[in-house]
């Protein structure tokens, strides 16, 4: 029986996460910075209680600094999974000390984590798109909504440049399966832009992004890229990219 292996053997240092800060790039970070903020503050006044869902990935580092530099009254959450990676806890740790904050962190119902496992085996996501969904569907799509049960809005990272699936990203859209309004600041930002806001305001970020691990995810659905390839190529790269999406972020219509 194959194996499926999710390490490949990058480059030393990664140039992505350190872009060279020119005059143009301050002028354009600090441009949609300004925007973002805007948003975030509409947000807090107009759609409380709204919640921000930090999955701890560059993008939501940015936005996670937006909201407690300028102490917004948003509230914000991650999903623990139970396969993240030691970085991602790390990470956690580190950014709670950094803003002198805690962060609300939703599990999985240990209940169906444990009937999964039991019917299909402890990586059966390897062996099918539906089992993938379906791991997925227990360890991420439940807890959030369970997160966002009684919020007038959610927040996220996702940007449009991040994959084929998000091509088409609004910067806010309503989601229905959730009933509530969804907000993307930084819809439009480049990696280049989130890359030098971290740097100029030196925010915490996960180092497994300098080992080229641009999206990171659960442990054993994420891989480090090759130079070229695209930014979500590290997850779960045994699909094709149109199914690339965990459940947390499809639209009903």
């Amino acid at each position: 029986m194959s194996t499926i292996s999710p390490l490949r053997a990058p480059a030393p240092g990664n140039p992505a996460t350190h872009p060279e800060l020119s005059e143009a790039l301050h002028q354009a970070v600090s441009h949609k910075t300004g925007e973002a903020l805007a948003l975030l503050q509409t947000v807090a006044t107009d759609f409380s209680p709204a919640v921000f869902a930090n999955s701890l990935g560059a993008e939501d580092m940015v936005l996670t600094d937006l909201i407690l530099r300028n102490r917004l009254p948003i509230e914000i959450f991650s999903l623990d999974t139970g396969r993240l990676p030691p970085k991602t806890y790390d990470l956690m740790a580190q950014t709670e000390k950094h803003y002198g904050t805690r962060l609300t962190v939703y599990y999985p119902r240990h209940e169906n984590a444990e009937a999964y496992v039991r019917t299909h085996g402890i990586n059966a996501f390897y062996q099918s798109t539906e089992l993938r969904k379906a791991c997925c569907q227990i360890r991420k799509v439940e807890p959030l909504q369970r997160a966002l049960a009684g919020k007038k809005a959610w927040i996220t990272g996702m940007r449009a440049q991040q994959s084929t699936t998000r091509e088409a990203l609004a910067i806010r859209s309503f989601d229905a399966g959730n009933g509530l309004e969804k907000f993307n600041p930084l819809a439009d930002w480049s990696e280049k832009e989130v890359w030098a806001y971290i740097r100029i305001h030196q925010v915490p970020y996960n180092t497994l992004h300098d080992q080229f691990y641009p999206s990171i995810g659960c442990a054993p659905c994420t891989r480090p890229i090759s130079l070229g390839e695209d930014i979500r190529a590290g997850r779960w790269w045994w699909e094709n990219p149109e199914t690339k999406e965990c459940g947390l972020h499809i639209r009903k219509e």
